[in-house]
């Protein structure tokens, strides 16, 4: 016969006066955790006691019970019970929903405090990020949200983000299938489409870190760190409807703009607006554009403008802020470290101090209408307006202009100097807006095929950058150089007869990528030209002289400087059907003669800063290049890392593994120095079979002529 199943009796349940409770000593809670006391006594004084108290009554040393009960479970809640009496918002007397386990039976008090605690599971995140968007659908504004559950409104801000992510990938959350870090990564955005493509694209391949959903998520965005961005401003893409994503759970600096070409049109509107202004100054011409690449000036003459005068009102404002910077600087001296306020006040007197240093010069009218300016964006993303330079055509008229003043039509006005000059009538500017030229297409072919001229052409212009630089530092080497040069040209050819002139021709960069400009050498040889220039006096008749009062050590920098400019490590095309240009033993001439001088200077590209990425590298050569990349610096393991990818993937996540393996394509690399039997006519193999024009590394004109008797 089958034993009868015993039936369980649940504990009973009573309303007891709260003053006759009591905190057990069995309470196995001891460490704070979760809300405060005071803002679960707030809750409860809302919404009343959700949970009632566990307690037991107390008997006296003959069995009997005294009508007081302890509570063992639930002492959190009965301690927000009597701060709600002292604070006499609750009668002591005030009935108190409890359950009522026997006294001395098997299981203990503590026992019983233990399990509620051990027993309660924690609602998941996905619930309470449901739970605060299906208040918020309610109608609760995000701030009582945040007052009812004792949380600041940033974090239902969080959690209502979270809960707008596609519904699919808060399933796969739900079932462990991410992280809580991923999911706070696709919170980026809320395109949903895009989360689930980024999120099957990273969970094949493996590398679905929260910063790679990010980077994924945000990659056909403009940071809000860009210069074109910060030229723009937030506030006005905002207002013409651009949309901004934002990260609430990482330092994102500001966000990522999303419609590009919204802020692009936003970026030439407002250039060409400052043109206008810098237009009526009265220039020939103004070249307008977000960026101009290295060298963009050569081949113009640089005005030599005077700094404008301040009026009184300015020299006024102008010694009262330096008089006060002055003044807090002798205070502080000693400080080790400043106060908050002085610190940020020094920053803000420094930047009017700057303001009145960088004002623009001011240039002579006979000057400006044969001149012209370039109008773009600074790296602060400032209007930079760079004035008075004249073109090569422009250079008869301006030179007749400033020698014959008399000429010009126009009004007569008086000097500083109290004499009279020609005023030319008011011109209208020409104002040319760069335009941008298209990305090539990518290719997907895996054959491992020449890479494309231009792409080497692109090298080998940061290459022939760093190593001018690098010559220029090394003055013995370019003194080599250029009498290696003169050598060659005295003993080998032959020219016109006349008096001997060397000069070093400046050899342009025809192949330009964006970061070429930015880069650390071209920096370099920028500060260092400006040093220079800063030091020689304007006068030419002058140079001669303030050259011979130079000491050894510095007319050998300043040789090393001017050499630096005729260095010539580029790749050309050649003239394949043998008319003018060069052949492809010019080309390998060139190029090793740039390889001895790399050795020379002991020129490493990864060291002065050039690292592989999508845009310079990795993105403009086939898959298979791409692949042989990662296998010679991270070795076959990470090669299987990203072989399945598709090729726009694989670029990127190349560009992540190779960043710190100063790993260095063909063209940059320094070539092994090759037997002196062996003389190789071929063109490296990184090269195309393209022919194409050649010259010497360091190019520098030269000619003789001797007087007719």
């Amino acid at each position: 016969m089958a034993k009868a199943v015993q039936k369980i009796k649940l504990s009973p349940s009573r309303d007891i006066p709260f003053n006759k409770l009591v905190l057990a000593q069995s309470n196995v809670r001891r460490t704070k955790a979760g809300i405060s006391i005071e803002d679960l006594a707030e809750d409860i004084a809302r919404r009343s006691l959700l949970q009632s108290l566990n307690v037991r009554p107390i008997s006296d040393a003959e069995g009997q019970e005294t009508g007081m009960f302890e509570v063992p479970a639930g002492g959190r809640r009965y301690r927000a019970l009597e701060l709600l009496v002292k604070q006499k918002r609750l009668a002591k007397t005030a009935p108190v929903p409890c359950i009522v386990s026997e006294a001395g039976g098997e299981i203990s008090a503590e026992e019983d405090s233990l399990a509620e605690n051990v027993h309660r599971v924690a609602l998941h995140p996905l619930d309470q990020f449901r739970a605060f968007q299906t208040l918020r659908e309610q109608g609760r504004p995000e701030e009582d949200i945040a007052a009812i559950f004792f949380v600041s409104i940033n974090v239902v801000k969080q959690r209502l983000r979270l809960a707008a992510v596609s519904p699919t990938l808060l399933d796969v959350y739900a079932d462990d299938g991410m992280s809580l870090e991923q999911l706070m990564a696709f919170s980026v955005t809320a395109e949903h489409i895009r989360q689930e493509q980024v999120w099957e694209s990273v969970n094949k391949s493996g590398y679905d870190e929260p910063y790679q959903i990010r980077r994924l998520l945000t990659e056909r965005a403009v940071r809000a760190s860009d210069k074109r961005a910060r030229f723009v401003g937030l506030a006005a893409y905002e207002a013409a409807g651009g949309s901004v994503l934002r990260d609430l759970f990482e330092e994102d600096g500001g966000g990522w703009l999303e419609d590009v070409a919204l802020l692009e049109r936003l970026v030439a509107e407002k250039l060409r607006t400052e043109a206008e202004t810098v237009a009526a100054e009265g220039w020939k011409w103004l070249d307008v554009a977000a960026s101009f690449p290295y060298g963009h000036d050569h081949g113009h003459r640089r005005l030599e403008g005077i700094p404008a005068d301040l009026t009184s009102e300015e020299q006024a404002s102008f010694d009262t802020l330096q008089a006060e910077y002055d003044a807090l600087q002798a205070k502080y001296e000693d400080a080790v470290e400043l106060p908050d306020e002085v610190d940020a006040r020094l920053g803000e007197l420094e930047e009017a101090l700057e303001a009145f240093a960088n004002r623009p010069d001011v240039f002579k009218p006979a000057e400006i209408v044969h001149a012209g300016a370039f109008v773009s964006i600074d790296g602060e993303g400032s209007l930079q307006v760079e004035r008075g330079y004249v073109r090569r055509e422009d250079e008869t008229a301006f030179v007749a202009a400033t020698i014959e003043p008399d000429s010009e039509a126009g009004a007569t006005v008086p000097d500083a100097d109290g004499g009279d000059h020609r005023v030319p009538p008011v011109q209208r500017a020409t104002i040319t807006v760069a335009g941008q030229s298209g990305a090539d297409e990518d290719e997907d072919d895996d054959a491992v095929r020449p890479l494309p001229d231009r792409l080497v052409a692109e090298l080998t212009a940061h290459r022939t950058l760093a190593l001018r630089d690098a010559v220029a530092c090394h003055p013995q080497v370019a003194m080599t150089a250029l009498l290696h040069k003169l050598c060659v040209d005295a003993f080998y050819q032959t020219y016109a007869p006349g008096c001997l002139e060397a000069g070093v021709r400046h050899v342009q960069l025809p192949g330009q990528t964006p970061d070429l400009n930015e880069s650390a050498s071209a920096k370099s040889i920028a500060d260092r030209h400006a040093a220079w220039k800063a030091d020689m006096p304007t006068d030419e008749q002058a140079l001669w002289d303030w050259l011979a009062t130079l000491d050894d050590a510095s007319r050998l920098a300043l040789l090393a400087h001017c050499t630096s400019f005729g260095v010539n490590a580029l790749f050309e095309k050649v003239d394949r059907y043998g008319g003018s240009g060069m052949t492809a033993h010019g080309l390998q001439h060139r190029l090793d003669q740039a390889d001895r001088l790399a050795r020379a200077v002991n020129l490493d590209m990864a060291e002065v800063g050039w690292r592989p990425t999508v845009d310079n590298y990795l993105g403009r050569v086939t898959k298979s290049r791409i692949l042989e990349a990662v296998r010679e610096a991270k070795g076959e393991s990470a090669v299987q890392l990203v072989d399945h990818l598709k090729k726009s993937e694989m670029a990127k996540e190349a560009e992540r593994l190779l960043g710190d393996t100063h790993w260095l394509p063909e063209p940059l690399r320094l070539a092994e120095v090759a037997p002196p039997s062996d003389v190789k006519e071929a063109l490296p193999e990184f090269l195309s079979d393209e022919e194409g024009q050649a010259g010497e590394v360091v190019e520098i004109e030269r000619t003789q002529d001797v007087a007719a008797e």
